[in-house]
């Protein structure tokens, strides 16, 4: 699978667990200007066919509000920002969701919820 780490808020850390497991892992800031906008990245993600992990809760605004069209988002709404907390939220979302990630993902300590695109 192709990913795109939003380097603002997400953990650069879960670029060795995803292509440890044989994942194409592009970052911000690494890859691409580290100074885009939130809609620059949605397009990057979407032109490129990349699932956006993020912690940036405006995201959601950009997918359901303002109706950006992405290829998939995996936004972390987590209290503890522990890698291995990270780590085992993300492997949830891959085993038990892998047929629903072109879809807007969210991942809190007490489970994971897909909404439909718009």
């Amino acid at each position: 699978m192709r990913f795109l780490l939003d380097a603002a808020s997400a953990d650069f850390r879960l670029i060795t667990y995803l292509v440890e497991r044989g994942h194409d892992v592009a970052t911000v800031a690494s890859d691409y200007p580290q100074t885009l906008k939130d809609p620059e990245v949605v397009g990057i993600a979407l032109q490129e066919r990349r699932i956006l992990i993020t912690n940036d809760r405006d995201f959601g605004e950009l997918i359901f509000r303002q109706r950006l069209s992405h290829a998939g988002i995996i936004y972390f709404r987590l209290e503890r920002t522990d890698l291995d907390t990270k780590i085992q939220g993300l492997e949830r979302v891959l085993s038990d969701h892998g047929h629903q990630l072109s879809e807007f993902i969210v991942v809190t300590e007490r489970g994971i919820r897909v909404r439909g695109s718009v």
